[in-house]
């Protein structure tokens, strides 16, 4: 993990093959309508598959070039994530990832974690955009300004990401995440990064041979991050084993470069004795990373300088100026100057950024769109059904009044001509037939409709039934969402549509009903003209009765009422035309305000499209009621005025009979194309819900096996001792001589743990430097001192935490 520079770097996790392509394609062909826009989503679900195979399918060069292309990966998830719903009982692509610094075990491979998760996905690509920067950083060129520059800017955007992955991970995930992301790691991480972000300006600073007060600042800064960063993982065993040590050298080193220049400061202001003291302090610094660290890190020429530049000082001192040596604890302490900060997360995070999905609408739009629609739909059927029903209510009235047959009946043994126009348009729509052929089509379509909806439900069953069985067989171990929780919407779905099919079947058995006590009369409405009027009983002449004023009266007003009926067939039609996009609305809505408000957006658009329609039907509700009344109160008068008879009463009977069997056709057949569109575009609905639930079974049985290999593997890597029988307790005692008891229990072969890992050395002590031994210059480890052993270092646990030999002096709080 440490680069040859001694900066540090981090590996890049790995990812598993996922085919991103097919489930949107899927999604985009369900969700959205057939033509070039569809075609152009779906081409575009197979551009993001081949980015993530360019991403994440290969190694990658250490090069700006391999960064851009994680770098556009990770803003085209940002992007998708709000237009696409990726979740387990969604759109569920299950995205596996191993640990980066898992190196595996004998019998399994690395750790890793599968989730179906894109925020998973996401937090694991930002990873390695950090992971990568840090690796451009640390093979940069530091003898050029454009070297430093570069460094310096990958370490802070590698700051940056990590410091976004503890913020944001738990949140992503909902679960536990492996060791590499959680928020100690990455935390970690964080501060490590900017800590050699701020050694390379020191660095620079030191090229450009700036101040030496300004260079000890920040030198003393950088020390300051390298300690925290020390702190933070020193008893943790979450990153590989020589960053640690790595970590105590760097931040030795910086305190001495820190010193050094300080040194010179004093120098300058003709402070010997603290020149001399600060370049003790920093020799014995360079010194304690020498004894312990020599193999992480090359401090010759440090040492040299510091050495040299203290030999100079002391004999200038001792020959010269003759200035008192202070302690360390009473030098003024150095100040701190961070040039650094961890780089925000702000998408997009490449330079050469272009959406893919860029015409496809964010998923709160889809969904306000459809809410929308929701109710306009509700709006325009409403109408329309106030309408359809004001129509049958007057038609039923007259067909009471046997109107108009019973103004034009004037032979009274001919067919009135507006039962002949009636038995017209009922032959030329077929008639009977028409009624027999829908009225045959639908149970055939109710069964498709039954067996799809029972097909999806009985594989979530199944698979529901298997997920069951293995939990119950591992207990914990079975570490996923249960598939009871994760199918309950579909469920709920599968029981709003199994409740649409019984109240269907309800409606179809009236339709049935209807159809049976009026197929008599409809039957006789499609005979020819010379049977149809054999059929109706004649009946004396009312002649007297034409031109009469009450009969004017009733033709004026039934043609008032074809007028109302005509003028709502023309709404209608207007109803069913208005056509409005929304989505421009809804957009600038969410742009504006960052959230849509799709109740009040959708209730003042529908008003503004629909508002003079609806108060158009209105009025002719109105205007038939008025209507209806005269046209009562007329037949009245026109009955008065009428004779009647047996045979003029029956003759009525049989044509108002005709005119109510015409009415019935007509709503009979309306009824059954109705259902059988009905019919039809649910069962588009169920097999569209049909793939949803065999996608999301298809998705769980590939995460199950997934699963079920890691619990092998994590089955196989535990250690399990044999059990053995006991021993008889003959046997416990002395076979003979002073020979010792045997064991109950036979001891099995030692084997390697954890706690058993060989400890490196104990370290020397920090130096200790004060005014009565800064002439001697002991080192940091004296001759004479016996360094505790391994064992006993393992065996007491310190009381504190141990970190690298931090100044004693009250410059940093150690």
């Amino acid at each position: 993990m440490a680069s040859p520079s001694s900066f540090i770097t981090v590996q890049l996790k790995k990812a598993s093959e996922v085919d991103l392509a097919k489930p949107l394609s899927k999604f985009i062909q369900q969700t959205y309508p057939g033509g070039e826009s569809q075609a152009e989503h779906c081409r575009a679900a197979e551009e993001l598959n081949k980015l993530r195979k360019s991403a994440l399918g290969r190694s990658l060069d250490k090069h700006e070039s391999s960064l851009e292309t994680l770098l556009r990966y990770y803003d085209q998830l940002c992007s998708i994530e709000p237009k696409f719903p990726f979740s387990e009982n969604q759109i569920c692509v299950t995205f596996t990832w191993k640990d980066a610094f898992d190196k595996g075990s004998l019998f399994g491979g690395s750790v890793k974690l599968a989730l179906a998760s894109l925020g998973y996905e996401k937090t694991c690509v930002l990873f390695n955009c950090a992971a990568l920067a840090s690796q451009i950083a640390s093979e940069q060129n530091l003898d050029s300004d454009e070297g430093l520059k570069a460094a310096a800017k990958h370490y802070q955007f590698a700051s940056g990401a990590f410091q976004h992955i503890k913020d944001t991970v738990l949140s992503s995930l909902n679960r536990e995440p492996t060791v590499d992301i959680a928020p100690d790691t990455v935390g970690t991480l964080s501060l490590i990064m900017l800590a050699q972000a701020q050694e390379v300006f020191f660095l620079k600073a030191t090229r450009d041979k700036m101040k030496d007060a300004i260079i000890a600042k920040l030198g003393n800064q950088a020390a300051d991050y390298y300690g925290d960063a020390f702190k933070q993982c020193q008893y943790k065993d979450t990153l590989p084993k020589e960053v640690f040590p790595l970590l105590a050298a760097k931040h030795c080193i910086m305190q001495a470069n820190a010193e050094y220049h300080q040194s010179i400061l004093a120098k300058q202001q003709k402070k010997f004795g603290e020149e001399i003291a600060r370049l003790q302090h920093a020799a014995d610094l360079v010194k304690t990373v020498a004894s312990r660290y020599d193999e992480y890190i090359n401090i010759k020429d440090m040492a040299d300088k510091t050495n040299r530049a203290l030999t100079a000082a002391k004999k200038d001192n001792d020959f010269i100026y003759h200035d008192r040596i202070p302690d360390l604890k009473d030098l003024e302490p150095i100040g701190k100057a961070s040039l650094v900060k961890p780089t925000q997360v702000a998408v997009p995070l490449s330079q050469k950024f272009t959406d893919l999905f860029e015409k496809m609408v964010p998923l709160a739009v889809q969904q306000a769109l459809t809410l929308y629609n929701q109710r306009k739909a509700d709006l325009v059927n409403r109408s329309i059904a106030q309408m359809r029903e004001a129509t049958n209510l007057a038609n039923g009235v007259l067909a009471s009044l046997n109107l108009p047959a019973a103004i034009e009946d004037v032979s009274g043994d001919s067919v009135p001509q507006s039962i002949l126009q009636k038995s017209k348009s009922v032959i030329e729509q077929g008639g009977i037939q028409t009624i027999d052929q829908l009225m045959k089509d639908l149970p055939e379509l109710l069964q498709r409709n039954r067996e799809i909806l029972d097909e999806s439900l009985r594989i979530l069953d199944e698979e529901e039934a298997t997920d069951n069985e293995l939990k119950n067989k591992f207990k914990e171990r079975w570490q996923r969402t249960p598939s009871n929780d994760l199918y309950k919407p579909l469920r709920t779905e599968g029981s709003n549509y199994r409740n649409i099919l019984d109240k269907a079947v309800q409606a179809d058995k009236q339709v049935k009903e209807r159809y049976q006590s009026h197929r008599d009369t409809i039957s006789l409405l499609c005979k020819p003209e010379a049977e149809l009027n054999a059929a109706i009983p004649s009946a004396n002449p009312a002649k007297t009765m034409q031109g009469s004023e009450v009969v004017n009266v009733l033709k004026s007003l039934l043609n008032n009422l074809d007028d109302v009926k005509k003028q709502r067939e023309q709404l209608e039609n207007d109803l069913k035309s208005v056509n409005f996009d929304m989505t421009t609305k809804f957009l600038t809505a969410l742009a504006q305000d960052g959230a849509l408000n799709e109740e009040a957006i959708s209730v003042t658009e529908l008003d503004r499209l629909y508002g003079g329609l609806t108060h158009k039907v209105q009025e002719t509700l109105k205007k038939q009621e008025e209507l209806l009344n005269n046209i009562q109160n007329s037949h009245q008068e026109f009955s008065k005025m009428k004779q009647s008879n047996n045979e003029s009463n029956l003759r009525e009977e049989v044509l108002k009979n005709l005119a109510v069997a015409n009415d019935n056709f007509v709503e009979l057949v309306a009824n059954l194309k109705e259902g059988t569109k009905f019919y039809n575009e649910l069962t588009e609905i169920l097999l569209k819900f049909q793939n949803k639930c065999s996608d999301i079974v298809f998705a769980r049985k590939t995460e199950r096996d997934e699963l079920l290999k890691d619990l092998q593997q994590s089955i196989a890597r535990e250690p399990s001792a044999p059990s053995f029988p006991s021993v008889p307790a003959y046997q416990t005692g002395p076979a003979g001589g002073n020979k010792p008891p045997a064991s109950s229990v036979p001891t099995p072969a030692p084997r390697t743990s954890v706690a058993n890992k060989p400890q490196p050395p104990a370290r020397p002590p920090p130096p200790v430097i004060s005014a009565a031994n800064t002439a001697s210059a002991p080192g940091p480890a004296a001759a004479g001192t016996t360094a505790p052993s391994a064992s006993s270092a393992m065996g007491t646990a310190p009381s504190q935490a141990q970190g690298p030999p931090y100044p004693t002096y009250p410059g940093y709080p150690g």
